[in-house]
């Protein structure tokens, strides 16, 4: 028996970026054109500012994608106070969620900045994962969601990467891809061109599931908390989420809620 993503697939894509710049406004058309999912992280505290989103198309924008935190005002929260931390998560949080309609459960590190302790923080903020900003070149699941550490950035060996993910054919894995970055990073490089082509070549296949952030991380728990039978005749699912898992090259529907037979 193998896990699966939905469908049967075992490849996966999720994109990652911050700060909610104007610049989100093409990378959203891009990412749409090409049936990619994405995650933006935002601070609340800083939106409408300079050349910043505004708090009131926040909701229209990212429809179809993950709104995440990012913290209220983007401090380096390694040098902060604990009191000040857990602030600066759940005002992002409350904001963002009036916007958006739905719990805010992601959190990117703002310029990177996390220790130990402000790991264990984040369960008690509502925060079910958080990225980091170093780059990992490889394809596999994470291993500590609030230490999830990306394939790459854009600027980081994109293509050639994009190229590897594209021929595994190996079904005994899941791989995940998973790019970060900054929209306006595309302005100060000029380098549209890059984040297009990337769409183009992974964009709209058959075999690849796109999802946000939080979607990973609710399907990866959901295969995780699937209860076996003992003389693995049957499973049943506790979550409310469908997953697909593979039975002897069989590709078999697990539908929340029941119990499946093999």
């Amino acid at each position: 028996m193998y896990y699966c993503f939905p469908g049967g697939r075992f490849k996966a894509l999720t994109l990652s970026y911050d700060d909610g710049k104007k610049q989100d406004r093409k990378l959203v058309e891009i990412f749409n054109k090409f049936g990619i999912k994405a995650t933006f992280n935002l601070n609340a505290g800083l939106l409408g500012q300079d050349d910043r989103i505004s708090l009131k198309e926040v909701a229209e924008l990212y429809q179809g994608h993950e709104v995440a935190a990012h913290t209220y005002s983007h401090p380096t929260i390694a040098r902060c106070p604990h009191d000040q931390i857990v602030q600066q998560i759940i005002e992002d949080r409350k904001i963002l969620e009036d916007l958006v309609g739905y719990p805010v459960r992601g959190l990117a590190y703002p310029n990177g900045s996390y220790t130990p302790e402000i790991k264990k923080l984040l369960p008690y903020c509502g925060i079910d994962y958080a990225r980091i900003v170093r780059n990992s070149s490889d394809f596999s699941l994470p291993t500590d969601f609030y230490e999830w550490k990306a394939t790459c950035h854009h600027n980081y060996n994109l293509l050639k990467l994009a190229e590897q993910f594209l021929s595994f054919y190996k079904k005994q894995y899941l791989y995940l891809m998973y790019v970060w970055g900054h929209s306006y990073e595309f302005d100060n490089d000029n380098n549209w061109d890059l984040i297009e082509e990337f769409c183009r070549m992974v964009g709209n296949q058959p075999d690849i599931w796109y999802a946000t952030n939080i979607e990973i991380v609710d399907y990866i728990k959901a295969l995780q908390n699937l209860k076996f039978s003992a003389n693995g005749e049957f499973v049943y699912n506790p979550s409310s989420i469908d997953v697909w898992i593979s039975v002897d090259d069989k590709i078999v529907k697990v539908e929340g809620g029941k119990i499946t037979r093999f």
